[in-house]
């Protein structure tokens, strides 16, 4: 097997609690989805540009989807199982379960002082908070380093548990700094299929591998990309239509509280507690994380006043002075998949959103519920951030629909045979939890149908 990354191949021997290099070394430039309407929302994207991707530089969480989820996915896109009953549960959990117990997820009720100051407001709103499944061992530090890559190997994900046992044993190849930029698509005689890829290596020349199948897993904001590039969208059907629709923002927001007491919660497991009280839709449809905040640097770029403006000048340098005061808590907005992902002229990846009245809806009571709850445990001050998400899904929808989704339900593109999906883009619809244990189970699922043999694709 071989496996082509774009980012640089960094292990826990690499990370440092240093918040600039580790932006620089893993992190994509900072980019934008901007409003489709004059007066939208725009929306600041993140994501990890290493061997691992975002699970390298992500805070741990593992939850399954809720049934809810589900009939979301078969509504979208008609997701059938193997049973051709729509997909729910019972066709995912077998997955679920396999990659839970190779990360070995465990309960956060180690909670520190940040989380215990705002644990009073969720109660005093009628609201609960409880712990967190993490994929966290118990070399776990609480260092707060966990968006710098995790310095103990603590943190578990697609690098340390998926991808290093094979490539340590010599099953699987690893190229770093490798950007695939052309998918090889050749007449296979019943239509298109893909044998291979182009790509850049790392000291910028043009290499050409083929292969009896092609995984593309460059991320729900990556992979449209490529497809596009490579011509797929310029098939005549409906499925290559909705190669980069449907991106699914879960739009978030970063609500801070200034307390008489030191938080000190940049040193912690970022989220050790949630509130899954308001998580369905007719509840109020997001759900709030606790307790952390930006590291300086983060903070400083990010952190708006009670007008949702950036702070500058004085203002700033004074809010600055009580950086260690502040602790934060993180509302995740349930949306409805109206984003896009397109190319400009240049060639360039582009990201827009057109949010829908109902989530503007959910938007705001989210942020309203977050201040309270931030006012009822004492804040003095409550400031937040504007919109942003690390949790992009849905640009190539699975589906069983081939009007209503880019892949079918094995992962493989409705128009192009041997080109499957791999990543987050594949989600129908938009999870109303962090969708990191959903996207491994996934391509967990996919691997499986690979291995089986059963589309005949391996000599």
């Amino acid at each position: 097997m071989l496996l082509l990354e774009v980012g640089e191949h960094r292990t826990a021997a690499d990370y440092e609690r240093w918040e600039a290099k580790a932006n620089r070394d893993l992190w994509w430039p900072i980019t934008q989805a901007t409003p489709t309407a004059a007066g939208g929302q725009s929306v600041t994207l993140f994501r990890g540009r290493c061997v691992g991707g975002g699970t390298t530089i992500n805070t741990k969480i593992g939850l399954r989807p809720h049934a809810e989820d589900y009939e979301k996915w078969y509504d979208a896109s008609g997701l059938l199982g193997t049973d051709g009953q729509p997909f729910s549960e019972a066709h995912l959990l077998p997955y679920l379960e396999r990659v839970e117990r190779a990360l070995g997820i465990r309960k956060r009720s180690d909670w520190q002082q940040c989380v215990r100051t705002v644990e009073p407001g969720f109660a005093a709103l009628g609201a609960t908070l409880e712990p967190v499944d993490s994929y966290t061992d118990a070399n776990c530090m609480r260092c707060g380093s966990c968006l710098q890559g995790c310095p103990t190997n603590a943190g578990k994900g697609t690098l340390n548990v998926y991808i290093h046992p094979p490539w340590a044993s010599g099953q699987l190849e690893l190229r770093a700094g490798c950007e695939v930029t052309t998918l090889i698509v050749q007449d296979g005689g019943l239509g298109p299929e893909a044998r291979g890829v182009e790509y850049a290596d790392p000291a910028g020349d043009t290499q050409r591998v083929e292969s009896d199948v092609v995984v593309l897993a460059a991320g729900t904001l990556g992979t449209p990309g490529v497809l596009i590039r490579s011509g797929i969208t310029h098939l005549d059907s409906p499925s290559a239509a909705q190669i980069g629709r449907n991106l699914g923002l879960h739009p978030s927001r970063l609500v801070f509280g200034l307390f008489d007491e030191i938080q000190d919660a940049h040193r912690v497991y970022p989220i050790t507690a949630h509130c899954m009280t308001h998580q369905l839709d007719a509840d109020g449809g997001f759900i709030v994380e606790a307790s952390t905040i930006m590291d300086p640097i983060a903070f400083a770029n990010a952190v708006c006043d009670e007008r949702c403006e950036p702070l500058w000048g004085q203002e700033l340098v004074d809010v600055m002075r009580d950086y260690r005061r502040f602790t934060g808590l993180l509302v995740m907005i349930n949306d409805e998949n109206n984003g896009s992902c397109w190319v400009d002229e240049d060639g360039s990846d582009r990201y827009s959103t057109d949010f829908a009245p109902s989530e503007i809806q959910r938007i705001d009571a989210g942020f309203e519920f977050t201040r309270s709850v931030l006012e009822a445990a004492g804040a003095k001050r409550v400031l937040a951030t504007q919109l942003f998400t690390t949790h992009v899904q849905g640009s190539c929808r699975m589906g069983s629909d081939p009007l209503r989704s880019a892949v079918n339900a094995d992962c493989e593109t409705h128009d192009v045979a041997r080109l499957f999906v791999g990543d987050g883009s594949l989600v129908p619809r938009t999870l109303s939890v962090n969708p990191s244990l959903t996207i491994m189970a996934l391509a967990l699922r996919l691997a499986d149908h690979l291995d089986s043999g059963a589309h005949g694709y391996f000599a």
